[in-house]
């Protein structure tokens, strides 16, 4: 797949940069959406792609997906993605991460980075050996530390919105929440969600997320897949984990009546909004639930204060509520508001951004 012959739904970006460095074993792809509102602002995936078509779409599909999370987010970023093409427990190693960091740095600022799956904040110190573009490092050095941590919080908030937005109550109460993935964000969404007073599924595919749970959380019921999962008897499902969680099947199955989660582009692919929207299911847009990441590592930018971060990260409450009254006004789906409030503010503030100042 040429990256201009890409899907409909994953095109027209600004930048598209292959980068390689064979001594270190280096293969990554930078994707920059649009930088209408600032710059690119986008985490770094490290992830054993089955080829290079896959590792290409991943790039597109997640840079897009971050242009309009900024946007609903009201930060003045643009969106941006990278990809890693590799097997982070084999391939990683401080040439590799150093060597990504120059590539990066040749970009002028363009493109920001951050964790993603695959990568923590350990590397973006590394990163920041030869680049000042990286946010998400740890607070030794001034970072905002991992930032799982608010978008657990941001998820929670969405949460909170679909339950009143469906039942006209925040409680949790005699709620019960399916969490597939508890990895880097679900591992934050399970206690927040027991201290809501919900009962909690989970399932992840690596054992030790099974041995986890019972170690810290025996309330939760661990179920031994996703399939048992969303045939479970819950009422709200969370994707944590990968995109395309929603796809044809998953939906039909599905007996949650709202779905709220971390994972990015849990869409498989367009037209399952729609059918979410005829089952009557809720599905508040992940890109902005999952907004309270992003939030909390731009925050690096201006010097890191948490209890500020999540002041803003709080405020996807309020964004979700108003994507789904305008989603039921307009007879549309919470993503095709979502997409139209997001469009509409690159679109506006962007234009701003054309008028001449006058500088060097």
């Amino acid at each position: 797949m040429g990256v201009f012959e890409a899907p409909s739904n994953v095109t027209g970006h600004e930048q598209v940069v292959f980068c390689q460095d064979k001594e270190s074993g280096l293969k990554a792809i930078i994707a920059i959406y649009s930088t209408a509102l600032g710059p690119a602002l986008g985490g770094t995936r490290f992830y054993a792609y089955a080829n290079e078509d896959d590792a290409v779409y991943d790039a597109l599909d997640l840079s897009k997906g971050m242009a309009y999370k900024n946007a609903l987010a009201g930060l003045d970023l643009g969106g941006g993605k990278a990809v890693i093409w590799g097997d982070p427990a084999t391939d990683k190693s401080e040439p590799l991460l150093r060597a990504y960091g120059r590539f990066i740095e040749t970009l002028g600022g363009r493109y920001i980075t951050a964790c993603d799956v695959g990568t923590y904040v350990q590397d973006m110190d590394v990163i920041a050996k030869e680049t000042s573009f990286v946010t998400g490092r740890s607070s030794d050095h001034g970072g905002a530390g991992d930032s799982s941590v608010l978008t657990a919080w941001g998820v929670v908030c969405g949460m909170r919105a679909a339950l009143q937005h469906r039942f006209e109550t925040t409680s949790f109460a005699g709620r019960t929440v399916g969490i597939a993935g508890v990895g880097k964000v679900g591992r934050y969404l399970v206690p927040h969600m027991i201290e809501e007073g919900a009962e909690v599924v989970a399932t992840d595919i690596a054992p030790q997320a099974k041995k986890w749970l019972a170690e810290n959380y025996p309330q939760v019921t661990f179920v031994d897949s996703t399939q048992e999962l969303i045939t479970s008897n819950i009422d709200i499902y969370a994707p944590c984990a990968l995109g395309g969680a929603l796809d044809d099947d998953t939906v039909a199955q599905l007996r949650a009546s709202i779905v709220v989660g971390s994972a990015n582009n849990q869409l498989a692919h367009p037209g399952v909004e729609k059918l979410l929207q005829d089952r009557g299911i809720l599905y508040a847009p992940d890109y902005l639930v999952n907004s309270g990441g992003v939030i909390q590592v731009s925050d690096e930018i201006e010097g890191f204060n948490f209890d500020r971060a999540k002041r803003r990260a709080s405020q996807i409450f309020d964004i979700t509520q108003t994507i789904l009254r305008t989603a039921d006004a307009e007879n549309v789906s919470p993503a095709v508001a979502a997409d139209a409030l997001a469009e509409r503010r690159i679109a506006d503030c962007g234009r701003i951004r054309t008028i001449y100042l006058g500088k060097n």
